[in-house]
C-alpha cells in the first residue's frame, strides 16, 4: 500500500497544482488513484512515443472516469524522444504523426495544455541561434497546424537553450509557453525576466529543485534567495503549476515548501 498525501491541496492556491503521473512506482492508474483526490491536476506522462508506453484506450476511459470522480483535470506531457528540429525529413513526420496519434488518443481527458520539447540537439554554438535549426522547428510546427492542432493548446517547455530563439514561431504560431523553473535556473537565465517576458503565454510553470547540475530534485533543495524569487512569480501566476518530482517523498517536501512560501 502505498503512502497517500496528509491533505488536499485542492483550490489552494490561485494556481491549480499538479503532480506527474509517476510518483508511485506503478502505473498511470494507481498513480492518478492516489494523487487525484489530493490535487487540482494531473501531469499526464508520455514521455515515450513508442505504443506500448502510452496509456491504452480502456486506461484513458478510466482516467476520464477519475477525473470526474474525484473533480480534477489533466495537462498532458507530450513525448519528448523526437527530434522536429532534425535534417532529416523523415524524423520531422515522424513528429507530426507522433503528436496527432498522442493528442488524438488523449482528448477525452480534454487536456487544459499538451506541453511540448522543441530540443536543440545540434551541436553547441554558445548562445547564437542556428537559423537553420530555426526553420526547421518552424516547418515542423507548421505541419503540425496543417494536420489540425490549434496553437493555444501547445504550451513549449523552456529547455538548454534562451526562450528567445523560437519567440517569433511562438507568436506566428499562436503557441503558449510552458517556464520549467528548474530548467531556466539550471541554464542560468533569468527566471524573473523570462516570465516578464512570456507572461501572457505562460499557461504552465513545471517546479522542481536544482542542486549541483542535478534537476528534478524536491523544492526543499534550493537555498532561500532562490525561493524568494521563484515565489515572487508563483504569486502572481493563475494557471498550472506542475510540480515535477517522480518520488512521493520529493512530492510531499516540495508541498511543504509550497504551503510555507504561499502563507
Amino acid at each position: 500500500m502505498y503512502p497517500q498525501l496528509p491533505k488536499s491541496y485542492k483550490n489552494a492556491y490561485p494556481f491549480r497544482i499538479s503532480a506527474p503521473s509517476f510518483i508511485y512506482p506503478d502505473d498511470y492508474i494507481p498513480n492518478v488513484q492516489m494523487l487525484g483526490p489530493w490535487l487540482d491536476e494531473i501531469e499526464l506522462l508520455c514521455f515515450e512515443s513508442h505504443k506500448s508506453s502510452l496509456p491504452s484506450q480502456k486506461t484513458i476511459r478510466e482516467l476520464e472516469l477519475l477525473a470526474r470522480e474525484f473533480k480534477f483535470t489533466y495537462n498532458v506531457h507530450l513525448p519528448t524522444d523526437m527530434d522536429p528540429g532534425s535534417p532529416e525529413r523523415r524524423e520531422q513526420v515522424r513528429f507530426v504523426e507522433t503528436l496527432v496519434r498522442v493528442m488524438d488518443l488523449t482528448l477525452p481527458l480534454a487536456p487544459t495544455t499538451y506541453t511540448l520539447h522543441l530540443p536543440f540537439n545540434q551541436a553547441p554554438i554558445g548562445r547564437i541561434c542556428d537559423r537553420a535549426w530555426q526553420d526547421r522547428i518552424s516547418e515542423s510546427i507548421r505541419r503540425l497546424m496543417g494536420a489540425g492542432v490549434k496553437g493555444p493548446s501547445l504550451s513549449v517547455e523552456t529547455l538548454n537553450y534562451p526562450l528567445e530563439w523560437i519567440e517569433s514561431i511562438l507568436r506566428e504560431y499562436d503557441l503558449r509557453v510552458c517556464l520549467d523553473m528548474g530548467h531556466l535556473i539550471a541554464n542560468h537565465e533569468d527566471i524573473e525576466t523570462t516570465y516578464r517576458q512570456f507572461a501572457g503565454q505562460t499557461t504552465m510553470i513545471h517546479l522542481h529543485g536544482v542542486h549541483n547540475g542535478k534537476d528534478h530534485l524536491a523544492l526543499d533543495a534550493f537555498d532561500q534567495s532562490w525561493v524568494d524569487k521563484i515565489f515572487s512569480i508563483l504569486k502572481r501566476f493563475t494557471g498550472t503549476v506542475s510540480i515535477e518530482v517522480f518520488s512521493y517523498n520529493h512530492l510531499l517536501a516540495s508541498l511543504a515548501v509550497l504551503e510555507k512560501n504561499m502563507r
